[in-house]
């Protein structure tokens, strides 16, 4: 232990009598943001990310056609090949790592890797494709991973309404079906906090 003569007082390791305590780091949790393609994904983490975003783009060519559909109300030239990454911080105690999978089907074998020590996770809807995200939902399900799913607003509507969305998807009652735009900070934030809410849930229904 090392001693300052001058202000006679202990340094190094040892805390100084009426310092403040030092901050505790943030809890990390992480946050799957799935779909199928071209609904909204890596929208939805660059919008929300505080660091800018890893992104794993790829130019669509002339080989994808007929495999990969990214829908008549799109310009999407790229495709996520391998993930989504962004940070948000929603206070001192608490930080989101979010994740997004790649959305085609030959990139399944890349989900295992990525949900695993994931909390929640948000479901990214395109009302025009709707059983573009059939395979996100049963996965979810098998996986028993809390999820919600979120129905992009494309230009601010929707081809359904929520209750139709439910509908279709048939996913059970206890599962959030909501609306959010994947463009804007705000609302892509109240998506995921509805997702926070219901990994809270699970671990507060596994504890009792």
């Amino acid at each position: 232990m090392d001693f300052d003569p001058s202000a006679n007082r202990v340094v190094g390791t040892a805390r100084i009598p009426g310092a403040p305590a030092p901050k505790k780091a943030p809890v990390p949790v992480k946050i799957i943001v799935a779909g199928g393609f071209g609904v909204g994904k890596t929208t939805t983490v660059g919008a929300i990310s505080e660091i800018s975003p890893l992104t794993t783009e790829a130019e669509m060519t002339s080989e994808s056609v007929g495999i990969d559909n990214p829908g008549q109300a799109t310009m999407k030239t790229g495709t996520t090949v391998a993930m989504d990454f962004g940070v948000l911080t929603i206070d001192q105690t608490l930080k989101l790592y979010i994740f997004g999978t790649p959305g085609q089907t030959r990139f399944a074998f890349m989900w295992d890797d990525l949900v695993r020590g994931a909390l929640g996770a948000l479901v990214v809807v395109d009302t025009n494709r709707i059983d573009d995200c059939y395979p996100a939902v049963d996965y979810f399900e098998r996986a028993g991973l809390p999820f919600v799913v979120g129905i992009n607003t494309f230009n601010g509507q929707m081809s359904y309404s929520v209750e139709e969305v439910r509908w279709a998807l048939a996913v059970r009652e206890d599962v959030p079906v909501i609306s959010f735009d994947a463009r804007f900070r705000a609302s892509v934030r109240d998506a995921l906090l509805v997702v926070l809410d219901q990994a809270l849930d699970k671990a507060i229904r596994m504890k009792s």
